[in-house]
């Protein structure tokens, strides 16, 4: 029976052992992500929120403020004491068995004692030191779960970013295809005219050498269309081959966002002073270390343990086995004297603590600021950028960009063919267009960013 029970003792052991490995192994690392064959922005960013390991580790982070603030809450266990002595000048004689039946003892040579203190439970209470440890817990609790938002507020940022930057990619790589078939097309016919002998051998070369430049210009924008991928990708939790996926070009379409519209430098640095997470973090954590001075002062005053015990039995003298003393029920107190130590070393680094939480908190200050400043700017001068391309110079005059440009080309080309402008013209009429297309996705891609940037320096959405 012993052996069978040794038996199932071991193979229970075992089967917990093995399941906490198995558990422990498994991990909460999420699998790789599948990302679709079209992914909206608005999935990009759900998937990052959802299996992002940079906010999983935040996440982790919260759940550790979470345990600190149990265990600063936490009443202390009463500890039980039991003990048992022999007394070593008991005496086995017939004599001493005698007597000491003829006074009405028991004759044993054991003492046994029991009691129970409660840990300074009560005196943890009463001072409020426990509610200061929770005060001090909670704060660094919530500047976690503020740290957390904070770290989903710049990689959302990095997200949005990142798939402008494939969208961007895209449209370039398709206007590429575009003016590589076209200068195909220019080619097939420049060698008809150079077999009929309208143009020279220089033209010819000259149309050659823009094709095969263009040609490059497409392999060049193919590569960056697979970096960018590869970057979002990453970013969303790929963790192997990057599919060859698509994204929304549209969201490079100027708009401006109704909160932008009429925003101000002023108000936005308003909202970013009542919504940005790391702002808020940076107040927790100043008033959970201004907490753990009040604590620290607070844990000066000694830790009080009251208990009780009770012994019994207990014989001795030799010779004799009377009772060394009767049955006793007794309490105790017990605190450490202060003489030698004060906490002054934890009251140092406390105050050391506050004053750099309280400078932490300044300096978010002024990134918040300077956050909002810059982006703000950026935003500006984008908008600029794109409003020319689109829009003009109405007040001067002016025809947007893009329209002049292409009004140049596809004059220019009509005069070409009529004999009325050079080879030469018409290739800087078409270098130009293309030069100022693939500017104006730039525009585009920078107008985007400065609004994500924007959102991410204020804190909140702006965009929608």
């Amino acid at each position: 029976m012993p052996v069978r029970f040794a038996w199932l003792l071991w193979l229970f052991v075992a089967a917990i052992t093995f399941v906490g490995r198995a558990a422990r192994a498994e991990g909460p690392v999420p699998p790789a992500t599948e990302l679709p064959q079209l992914l909206t922005l608005d999935e990009a960013v759900r998937i990052l929120r959802t299996r992002g390991l940079e906010l999983l580790i935040a996440e982790a982070n919260v759940r550790s403020a979470e345990g600190a603030v149990k265990m600063a809450g936490a009443v202390p266990n009463p500890v039980a004491t039991a003990s048992i002595g022999n007394a070593i000048t008991y005496s086995a004689t017939t004599y001493s068995r005698q007597n000491c039946l003829q006074n009405g003892a028991v004759c044993t040579p054991w003492t046994d004692s029991i009691g129970i203190t409660d840990s300074a439970a009560l005196e943890d209470s009463v001072s409020g030191k426990r509610d200061l440890r929770l005060k001090v817990a909670r704060n660094a609790l919530a500047a976690a779960k503020k740290s957390r938002v904070d770290a989903e507020r710049t990689l959302v940022f990095q997200v949005e970013a990142a798939y402008l930057q494939v969208a961007q990619a895209a449209l370039g790589y398709k206007f590429a295809k575009e003016v590589a078939d076209s200068n195909t097309t220019i080619l097939d016919k420049f060698k008809i005219k150079y077999s009929a002998g309208a143009i020279n051998d220089g033209d010819l070369a000259r149309i050659e050498t823009q094709k095969s430049e263009s040609d490059q210009s497409l392999d060049t924008a193919l590569q960056t269309v697979r970096q960018a991928r590869a970057a979002l990708a990453f970013l969303l939790g790929v963790r192997g081959e990057v599919p060859d996926f698509d994204v929304d070009t549209k969201v490079l379409d100027y708009r401006v966002p109704s909160a932008l519209d009429s925003g101000t430098e002023v108000s936005l640095l308003r909202t970013a002073f009542d919504h940005r997470p790391d702002l808020a973090a940076a107040g927790y954590s100043r008033a959970s270390a201004a907490a753990q001075i009040e604590l620290t002062k607070r844990q000066r005053f000694p830790d009080i343990s009251v208990g009780a015990s009770y012994a019994f039995g207990g014989f001795g003298g030799l010779s004799t086995n009377g009772p060394v003393g009767p049955q006793i029920l007794s309490f105790s107190v017990s605190a450490p004297i202060p003489v030698f130590y004060g906490l002054e070393g934890e009251l140092r680094q406390a105050e050391a603590a506050f004053d750099t939480s309280s400078l932490q908190q300044g300096v978010a200050v002024k990134q918040v600021a300077a956050d909002v400043v810059t982006a703000y700017a950026a935003f500006l001068g984008a908008r600029k950028l794109v409003l020319r391309m689109e829009k003009g110079e109405p007040e001067h005059q002016v025809r947007p960009i893009l329209q002049s440009a292409k009004a140049a080309l596809d004059i220019t080309r009509l005069q070409y063919e009529k004999g009325a402008a050079s080879l030469s013209d018409f290739l800087l009429a078409l270098q130009t267009y293309i030069a100022t297309k693939v500017e104006y996705f730039g525009d585009l891609t920078s107008y985007w960013t400065a609004v994500y940037q924007l959102e991410e320096a204020v804190g909140t959405e702006l965009s929608r």
